[in-house]
């Protein structure tokens, strides 16, 4: 055999290998795990996920309540201007009494102008009582008396 012969029968001998290695290696040689099917979405689930969502918007409603009823804090407020009551007159207008400096300015504000109603010198205003917040104070004596009544406690003497 000559030696170009027997390269040349090495060569296929060495392809014909490789060729069985490429084979078996496109082969699996571990079982590939069968697709697992999605798992069916439930009533608990359903249920689960929408007492979520009535939970967030409860909790975003409850949060919009407290400002409107608290008002978020001024944050850098000018100490020049402040608004000392607001109460509306309309639909779109209400009077707005602003304390700058040492006067108070009555202004009418509506949707496209403020005009400047009455100029006054800047009052202490009273401080209420904290039980008269929100009632006047014979309201809030009265609700005391009727709850003293019902629980059947004795008025004190004086009081």
């Amino acid at each position: 055999m000559t030696p170009i012969r027997s390269c040349a029968r090495g060569t296929a001998a060495l392809a014909a290998c490789a060729s069985l290695l490429c084979a078996h290696a496109a082969l699996p040689t571990v079982p590939a795990p069968a697709a697992e099917a999605a798992p069916a979405v439930g009533s608990s689930g359903l249920l689960q996920a929408g007492l979520g969502m009535v939970l967030v918007l409860g909790l975003i409603f409850l949060c919009a309540w407290l400002v409107r009823r608290f008002g978020l804090p001024r944050f850098g407020g000018s100490s020049l201007l402040k608004v000392v009551g607001s109460t509306m007159v309309g639909q779109r207008e209400r009077v707005v009494v602003v304390e700058v400096g040492e006067t108070w300015l009555v202004l009418g504000v509506t949707a496209s102008q403020v005009n400047a109603l009455h100029s006054l010198p800047a009052q202490v205003l009273p401080a209420a009582p904290a039980a008269a917040v929100g009632g006047s104070t014979k309201a809030v004596d009265l609700f005391a008396q009727k709850l003293r009544e019902s629980l059947g406690i004795q008025a004190k003497p004086g009081a």
